[in-house]
């Protein structure tokens, strides 16, 4: 039995990251969405570093409270799997979107990049 379900009604997780340039760790507060064995995270902008990070070194860190797990991160391409990421997303987060940076909700849940990691262990 998977680890992640008993997270997935939480509003956020830690991830740590290693920073691209400077090589150090970097913790970050994320929304996310559990999908499968799989944790999900959309990024609002191309700009921000952990999305960055993840796709320079995909060795990441998920941390819940004192339950952390070591996993790899990849981005999503599949437009199938987009979409059931964006559908999860969409269902757990009740946000209309972010006019200072010109994102809506639909762009959010269903066009912006996505990256989900894989684990390792627990």
């Amino acid at each position: 039995m998977s680890w992640l379900p008993q997270f997935a009604d939480r509003e956020c997780c830690d991830v740590v990251t290693i920073g691209r340039k400077s090589g150090q760790e970097r913790t970050t507060e994320l929304w996310f969405g559990v999908v499968g064995e799989e944790i999900a995270f959309i990024s609002g902008t191309t700009r921000c570093d952990w999305r960055t990070n993840m796709l320079a070194n995909p060795a990441v860190t998920v941390k819940f409270d004192e339950v952390a797990s070591h996993g790899r991160a990849r981005l999503v391409t599949d437009p199938e799997e987009r979409r059931r990421i964006g559908d999860v997303m969409g269902a757990k987060y009740d946000w209309s979107g972010d006019e200072e940076i010109g994102l809506t909700r639909d762009a959010w849940v269903y066009e912006c990049p996505v990256l989900v990691v894989s684990f390792d262990e627990v």
